[in-house]
């Protein structure tokens, strides 16, 4: 523990049924209130459902919540980790279908490059499915340079479907 308390952004995802949660809102509803009973939970996006990326399959429920922790880094993706394995996530296909996926998307620390950890994490900027859900409940989140959540998701927004 480092002492100091945190703010991560957590972007969660889900797109497989699970036996007791049920179809994937129903995984990612029920990671919220996980979360919120280990950490202290500061506020959580509404769930949104799109599409699936990179071969992944079905397509996903997606939200993002801020929680406060004195966890480091390291030690919230070790958490974060254990409770995806408790939901029933296995190693495999990289970008196959999941019970449940936990990400650090950012904190409120600086830059962290550690082994199977970079924060912010590499992709959120090119993320809707994270960027929005974010400018949802932290539009001011700075995610790189001067850019914030909100200026990112309206940036997405814009994006024309590649053809």
């Amino acid at each position: 523990m480092s002492g100091a308390t945190h703010l991560y952004a957590i972007a969660i995802g889900s797109n497989r049924r699970h036996g007791r949660y049920g179809r994937p809102a129903g995984v990612v509803e029920s990671a919220i209130a996980r979360l919120d009973a280990d950490f202290g939970l500061f506020d959580a996006s509404p769930i949104i459902l799109n599409k699936a990326i990179g071969g992944a399959g079905r397509d996903f429920a997606n939200a993002v919540l801020l929680l406060e922790s004195d966890l480091a880094p390291v030690e919230m993706l070790s958490a974060l980790k254990a409770i995806e394995r408790e939901y029933g996530r296995r190693s495999g296909r990289r970008w196959g279908e999941r019970v449940l996926d936990l990400d650090i998307a950012d904190w409120d620390g600086p830059p962290v490059r550690a082994h199977g950890l970079t924060i912010p994490h590499p992709r959120l900027a090119e993320r809707s499915f994270v960027a929005g859900p974010l400018a949802a409940i932290a539009p001011r989140w700075r995610l790189s340079g001067w850019q914030n959540a909100a200026h990112v998701a309206a940036r997405l927004g814009k994006r024309r479907p590649a053809r």
